[in-house]
């Protein structure tokens, strides 16, 4: 059974980086050395993740409830020495709204055959059924 994480490793996480590493050298007028260095990756990463050759199965930068999360991270990052706590949480909300509007569906189905991707629908009902539990342990 392929988790939902494993195929966020491979499609989602390097979204983001990639749109963290776009924003921090062409916004921010960052060299790629130092947006490297920012994100905790090589300057090689940063090239690929720019000129699109890493980082760009999934298209997240026209999503309108990911900018403001990517816009939230980089003012973390620019603005000095960010709380790792801070970061990651923005980063995993992140992800979590990716996974929401369906966008890793399709890598899922294709890694595993057995799933259909109109039964599944685990990502982007994943709140609702938080929700729900949360509600069961109030009772």
């Amino acid at each position: 059974m392929i988790l939902p994480c494993e195929i966020a490793v491979k499609s989602v996480i390097p979204a983001i980086k990639a749109a963290l590493a776009k924003k921090l050298v062409e916004t921010h007028s960052l060299t790629q050395n130092q947006a490297a260095e920012i994100l905790g990756i090589s300057q090689s990463a940063v090239s690929k993740y720019t000129k699109q050759v890493r980082g760009h199965v999934i298209e997240i930068a026209d999503i309108e409830e990911i900018r403001p999360l990517i816009n939230s991270m980089i003012n973390l990052l620019v603005n000095g020495n960010p709380k790792r706590a801070d970061f990651l949480r923005l980063f995993c909300q992140t992800c979590t709204e990716i996974r929401k509007k369906g966008l890793m569906c399709q890598f899922c189905q294709k890694t595993d055959l057995k799933i259909k991707m109109e039964e599944c629908r685990f990502c982007v009902n994943y709140n609702q059924l938080q929700n729900e539990k949360g509600n069961k342990e109030k009772i």
